[in-house]
């Protein structure tokens, strides 16, 4: 009797470990990654002359699709690169989210391109993506007054071969 309920003991413990992981799917942390740049020409996208931006604050905003309410939020700042990571510890589902500009610490440069001051990021594992890591477009503050080379830049970039 005593080794039929240690079984009928040890058999409920196995079907609460099977329920608890089918309730509860493991899955991994996804990863934001991005960048800041510097627009030093004053174009609204990057060019050779563009730079990062080291302690730039930018944020991920979650939000409810049906009311627009912040459901989450969480903040992160460049490195020297301009570039960021943020950890995002669970799957959200129909939330529209985004990266945002939040300041520069540059003082010639801190001025967000309105263009290039978001980038939307899909934090879902129901989209047929395989990878945990996700890529925001790189998003840009102007600088007050474009650089001296940028109109011979700017001009390379319009002189091109159309035969190509």
């Amino acid at each position: 009797m005593a080794a039929a309920v240690a079984n009928l003991f040890w058999i409920l413990i196995g079907v609460c470990f099977v329920v608890a992981a089918s309730a509860q799917p493991l899955q991994k942390p996804f990863i934001v990654n991005g960048c800041v740049y510097c627009d030093t020409c004053r174009c609204g996208f990057e060019t050779n002359a563009s730079t990062p931006i080291s302690g730039a604050i930018v944020r991920l905003e979650c939000r409810d699709r049906d009311k627009w309410v912040l459901k989450f939020s969480k903040k992160a700042i460049t490195n020297s690169e301009g570039k960021y990571t943020i950890p995002v510890s669970y799957d959200h589902k129909d939330e529209s989210c985004k990266m945002v500009l939040v300041s520069s610490p540059h003082p010639t440069c801190n001025q967000p391109d309105l263009g290039r001051n978001s980038a939307t990021v899909i934090l879902t594992n129901n989209n047929g993506l395989t990878n945990n890591v996700r890529y925001a477009n790189a998003m840009g503050f102007f600088t007050q007054r474009p650089l001296a080379l940028c109109p011979s830049l700017l001009k390379q970039y319009l002189d091109y071969d159309e035969s190509l």
